[in-house]
């Protein structure tokens, strides 16, 4: 009996080892969850003087403990599973001011000033008004490039 399994799980393993050569896209990785070294910290609704304006500031909080060149880190939220109609090319301040954005105000937040997003740096996306309200699921992906690989995501209930 022992011979009978011992033989079964060398085919097991052989097979695995055969589909890994023939199939080099087939890995382990695609079981496990995408990890996530952010998360969205909070959602502002009410403007600086405290009136309710649905002012979607966002803020997000590295969380992880890789530093990430931000130059090299694009964001795309989505609000109640849709995508919304936002361009943000980089999370590096400084060339987010000279990119094509629309739908975003401004960034700001030492995790975007420098030339790295370090653990426990913040970034603040100011969306324009009105993107989003008390209640909406936000959920936002961030992508590398060049590969545009995604490598984190985190969602929220405003």
């Amino acid at each position: 009996m022992a011979t009978i399994l011992m033989v079964a799980i060398t085919i097991l393993l052989a097979a695995l080892l055969l589909l890994s050569i023939v199939f080099p896209s087939f890995n382990m990785s695609i079981f496990s969850p995408t990890p996530s070294f952010l998360e969205i910290k909070s959602v502002r609704h009410v403007s600086d003087g405290g009136a309710m304006n649905y002012d979607s500031r966002v803020t997000l909080c590295h969380n992880g403990t890789v530093s990430y060149k931000n130059d090299d880190l694009y964001p795309v939220f989505f609000r109640n599973q849709e995508k919304i109609p936002c361009v943000i090319e980089t999370l590096n301040g400084h060339r987010f001011i000279s990119t094509h954005h629309f739908g975003v105000q401004t960034m700001s937040g030492l995790g975007c000033s420098g030339e790295w997003w370090n653990p426990s740096e913040k970034i603040a996306i100011d969306f324009a008004d009105g993107t989003f309200h008390p209640g909406d699921r936000i959920t936002v992906e961030v992508y590398q490039k060049p590969k545009s690989t995604l490598v984190s995501r985190h969602s929220i209930t405003a």
